[in-house]
């Protein structure tokens, strides 16, 4: 069976040591108030098998410098002007399910994903976003078969702890502005010799909109969080 693009929900990954901190101590302990939560945000720096995919793909190393704009960034969308933090989670999970082979190249995947990121680096985790696109011999593989996918994304909420948390204490959220989503989609996969198929995708997200500034993409978490 042909390899897939890994799947968002269910593929852990290493946040580095800094980057886990900062968000722990200025979103989770604030904002997530719950101990799920928690668990959402310091996930072990372990790789974990995708929950559709038949075999691991190895990720991005969390250490991967992001590639120059100069690459390009190919068939990947470039961030919307969106201050709302829902509306640019969806948005962002969109991206995140597309890709296409055929005339995107690894380094302009990364390229463009880089670039819904957040520039404040001190909330910025790139490993979390980054590690979710495929080694490049298993890009060279997915490129050699054609292989493309489209997303359709369904609905986009605040988990019900960072919703608790929130109201608990309303100025937390003052202090980086990070907002959790969880979004809910479809993924059509597709490949040479009309090769295909589709698969239901969840993703929870770490979204920065401070007042009067357009949002940007902070982090994926290893997690779904309901």
């Amino acid at each position: 069976m042909q390899k897939r693009f890994p799947s968002l929900s269910g593929y852990g990954v290493g946040w580095s040591a800094n980057r886990r901190i900062a968000l722990v101590a200025l979103v989770i302990a604030a904002l997530l108030a719950a101990a799920a939560a928690v668990a959402w945000f310091t996930g072990r720096g372990e790789q974990h098998q995708g929950r559709d995919t038949p075999s691991q793909a190895s990720s991005s190393s969390p250490s991967e410098a992001a590639p120059k704009p100069a690459a390009g960034s190919g068939s990947v969308p470039g961030p919307p002007q969106i201050a709302e933090p829902v509306a640019y989670a969806k948005a962002a999970a969109a991206m995140l399910w597309s890709y296409d082979t055929r005339d995107t190249s690894r380094d302009q995947q990364l390229a463009g994903m880089r670039a819904w990121m957040t520039k404040e680096t001190t909330y910025a985790d790139w490993a979390s976003v980054s590690g979710q696109v495929p080694d490049p011999l298993l890009w060279s593989r997915m490129a050699d078969n054609d292989q493309h996918a489209t997303a359709t994304v369904t609905e986009g909420h605040y988990p019900s702890a960072f919703k608790q948390a929130l109201a608990d204490d309303p100025s937390a959220i003052t202090e980086a502005y990070i907002y959790v989503v969880t979004v809910n989609g479809k993924q059509e996969i597709a490949w040479k010799k009309g090769g295909g198929g589709a698969e239901d995708r969840a993703v929870t997200l770490a979204v920065q909109c401070r007042p009067n500034h357009d949002c940007s993409l902070a982090a994926i978490a290893p997690r779904v969080a309901p």
